[in-house]
């Protein structure tokens, strides 16, 4: 199926009603057995999401990556469990990212979502940073005009509506003091922006991209910042 080209008719409600019943039958035994259901309602929907999504954004962002393979812009089904708590094998929540540049796709600026039985989320950033990225980051925050600029991007979010992380640390690291203005920002170990909701009714139809579209180009400054960050090499 890797070279087919799927039209995206959006995803069904069969797909969360699947998705909910992994929840509560999370075994690798009972995942292989419903394994073809797996490629109808999630595997080849995303392929096609990814495929139309990706022609979206590329009109928005030209150097965005949409790959519509899993390692790509689909995440496995399978978990990591091996330095987790948490042993369960499969995943209920369904992940897309679609990465700027040439980087890791979990430390480049991206657009990302992510549904699950109760509703999608929606992402633009990086959701986690590395030693490498934190460091970049701060590095990048200690010239004042970006500062400033992260700060007026991410009170515009606020006022939008959108979702922030909250800081991570609690001591203002090396080269950062409270006289800084905005000093704070070095805090954090993440920047992103974020909106969550119940599935609306074009995550059931082709719909979808025009919906996500509009979500990620209101996200955009701040998806567009963490990306020059990214270039920064000090």
């Amino acid at each position: 199926m890797e070279g087919v080209v799927l039209l995206f008719h959006g995803f069904s409600r069969e797909a969360l009603i699947f998705l909910d019943e992994i929840r509560a039958n999370n075994t690798k035994a009972w995942f292989e057995a419903h394994r073809d259901r797996y490629e109808s309602l999630i595997l080849e929907p995303s392929r096609a999401f990814v495929t139309e999504m990706g022609a979206h954004l590329q009109a928005l962002v030209p150097t965005i990556n949409a790959v519509p393979k899993v390692n790509g812009s689909l995440f496995r089904i399978y978990r990591d469990i091996r330095f987790r708590k948490d042993k369960r094998p499969i995943k209920h929540r369904i992940g897309i990212i679609f990465w700027q540049g040439g980087g890791r796709r979990m430390q480049s600026s991206a657009c990302y979502l992510h549904f699950d039985p109760e509703g999608i989320f929606f992402a633009a950033g990086i959701r986690g940073f590395s030693d490498e990225t934190r460091m970049r980051y701060r590095d990048y925050l200690l010239q004042t005009h970006h500062r400033e600029a992260l700060a007026e991007i991410m009170a515009s979010m606020q006022w939008q509506g959108l979702g922030l992380p909250d800081p991570h640390y609690k001591r203002l690291p090396q080269g950062f003091d409270e006289r800084m203005p905005h000093a704070g920002l070095s805090l954090y170990n993440s920047m992103f922006v974020y909106r969550q909701m119940a599935h609306p009714e074009a995550f059931f139809s082709a719909d979808l991209c025009d919906f996500a579209y509009a979500i990620y180009e209101q996200m955009l400054p701040m998806q567009q910042w963490v990306y020059e960050m990214t270039l920064h090499d000090g």
